[in-house]
C-alpha cells in the first residue's frame, strides 16, 4: 500500500512512491550483482565503468529528475544531497537511498495535474519532456538497469 500523503494529482503520488519502490530493488540487484563479481559489457559510457559508476549513475540520475522538476515547476530546491563518492557509494548506497526516497515524498504534493503535462521543457541530455514524462522517466531508470544487471547475473552466473 502507498504510504505517501495524499496529493493533488494522484498518478504523480503513484509514481513518486513507485519510484522509490523501483530504486530500492534496483539496490538489492547491484548488491546481487556486487556479490556475484559481475563484470559490465564493455562501453564508452562512463556510466557503466564499473558496477560502482553505475549505482552512482543511478542514484545521481535520480536525484537530478526531482531537481529538474521542482526547477521546471518553480518549487523550492529539494535538497537532495549528491550521491556518496565512488569510493564509499557500496557501504553508503543503503542510507542515500533512504534520504533520496524521503526527499522525493514531498516536493509534488501540492502541484496540479495541469502543471504536469503542460508546457514541455529541455532536459539536462537536450530532450523535451513535460513534467509527467520525467516523472515517468525516472520510473522506468531504475526498472531499466535492474532489468540490465538481472540479464548479466543470468548470463554470467547461470546457476
Amino acid at each position: 500500500m502507498n504510504p505517501l500523503p495524499p496529493y493533488q494529482y494522484g498518478a504523480a503520488r503513484t509514481m513518486v512512491y513507485l519510484h522509490g519502490q523501483y530504486l530500492q530493488a534496483f539496490l538489492v540487484e547491484w548488491q546481487q550483482a556486487q556479490a556475484a563479481g559481475i563484470v559490465l559489457p564493455e562501453t564508452d559510457d562512463p556510466n557503466y565503468v564499473s558496477l560502482e559508476t553505475l549505482l552512482h549513475h543511478v542514484l545521481g540520475a535520480a536525484r537530478s529528475y526531482m531537481v529538474w522538476m521542482c526547477n521546471k515547476l518553480a518549487l523550492p530546491d529539494p535538497a537532495i544531497n549528491p550521491p556518496p563518492p565512488l569510493e564509499v557509494i557500496e557501504d553508503e548506497a543503503a542510507g542515500y537511498l533512504a534520504h533520496l526516497i524521503d526527499r522525493w515524498q514531498l516536493p509534488l504534493a501540492e502541484v496540479g495535474e495541469d502543471q504536469f503535462d503542460r508546457p514541455e521543457y529541455l532536459s539536462n541530455w537536450g530532450t523535451l519532456y513535460c513534467v509527467e514524462a520525467m516523472l515517468e522517466h525516472a520510473v522506468m531508470h531504475a526498472i531499466l538497469h535492474r532489468v540490465q544487471l538481472e540479464e548479466l547475473l543470468a548470463e554470467q552466473r547461470p546457476d
